[in-house]
C-alpha cells in the first residue's frame, strides 16, 4: 500500500516568506495549498510551479482575519488534498509606519489582533482533529525577532501584543499536542524586507547589511529551510521553541517616543 503525500496549508503564500516556505516543503515531497487574498495571479503561478516538482499544488482564496474565510480555507483543502498534516500561520497583518497606540481606530486594532492572533488560534483549532487521528502534526506559528522577550515596542503596540500573546499560546499548545505526536514551534524572523524574502542564501552572501551583525540581509531561504527541518519526521523531539532568524539583529530598536512640553506656571 502505497501511503498518501502529507499535505502542507501555508497561509499568506502567493509571494514572500509563505511563497518561499511552498516550494521549500513541497521539494520535501508535501502536497501544498496556496492561500491568498488578491493575488490570484501569483497563486495560480505558484501552483504551476509546484507541480512541476512532482506533487499537488491547489490555490485557495481565504483572508484569514475573517472566520468564515478560516473556516472555508480548512474545508477547501481537506475536500480538495485531504486531511491537513502541516500547518504553516505565516499570513499576519503588519503597518509599517510608526504610530502610538492611541492613534489608532478600534477597527485597526480589532483587524491586527485577529489577523496576528485569534486567526492563528481558530486554524489550529480546526487541524487539531485530523493530526490527533493520525498522530502525526507539525504547526508552525510566526513571531518576531525577541518576541519572547516580551519587551515593550514603542509604534508597534498593537501587532507586538497580538505576537507576544501567540509566543505563550505556541508553548501551551506544545505542551498540550506533544503526547499526540504534534510539535508546535514559533519561527521569528528579523527584518527580511521586499525581494529579499524570495532570495536563496547564494544571492544574499555578497550583500552588504550594515544593520544585521551577520553583516548581510536575511532571505526566504533562511526562514523556509528551517520550517522544512521542522516538519521532518525526525524532528519530533523540537517543539514549544521560538526560534529567532535574525542574523543577530535586534529589529526592535526602540526609538523614544516624544512628551509634550509643559508649562511651569
Amino acid at each position: 500500500m502505497i501511503e498518501q503525500r502529507k499535505v502542507a496549508l501555508i497561509t499568506g503564500s502567493s509571494s514572500g516568506l509563505g511563497r518561499t516556505t511552498a516550494m521549500a516543503l513541497a521539494h520535501q515531497g508535501y502536497d501544498i495549498a496556496v492561500n491568498y487574498v488578491h493575488s490570484v495571479n501569483e497563486a495560480h503561478l505558484l501552483v504551476s510551479q509546484i507541480q512541476e516538482v512532482g506533487v499537488q499544488a491547489v490555490a485557495i482564496q481565504a483572508d484569514v482575519s475573517i472566520t468564515a474565510d478560516v473556516h472555508r480555507l480548512v474545508d477547501e483543502t481537506q475536500r480538495l488534498l485531504g486531511g491537513i498534516d502541516i500547518l504553516v500561520n505565516n499570513a499576519g497583518p503588519f503597518v509599517r509606519e510608526r504610530r502610538l497606540f492611541a492613534d489608532y481606530s478600534l477597527e485597526e486594532i480589532d483587524y491586527l489582533v485577529r489577523g496576528n492572533l485569534l486567526s492563528v488560534m481558530q486554524l489550529d483549532a480546526l487541524v487539531l482533529p485530523h493530526m490527533r487521528t493520525s498522530g502525526w502534526g507539525r504547526i508552525i506559528h510566526f513571531g518576531f525577532g525577541r518576541a519572547s522577550e516580551a519587551r515593550g515596542w514603542p509604534h508597534r503596540a498593537v501587532y507586538a501584543a497580538a505576537k507576544v500573546g501567540l509566543v505563550s499560546f505556541t508553548k501551551t499548545l506544545a505542551e498540550e499536542e506533544a503526547a499526540n505526536g504534534i510539535t508546535v514551534n514559533m519561527i521569528a524572523p528579523g527584518d527580511i524586507r521586499g525581494a529579499n524574502k524570495e532570495k536563496m542564501i547564494a544571492e544574499a552572501l555578497h550583500i552588504i547589511d550594515e544593520e544585521t551583525p551577520r553583516g548581510r540581509p536575511g532571505t526566504g531561504e533562511d526562514v523556509s529551510r528551517m520550517i522544512a527541518f521542522l516538519c521532518l519526521p525526525q524532528s519530533d523531539f523540537i517543539t514549544g521553541n521560538v526560534i529567532d532568524i535574525t542574523g543577530g539583529l535586534d529589529p526592535i530598536k526602540t526609538i523614544p517616543v516624544k512628551k509634550k512640553a509643559t508649562s511651569l506656571e
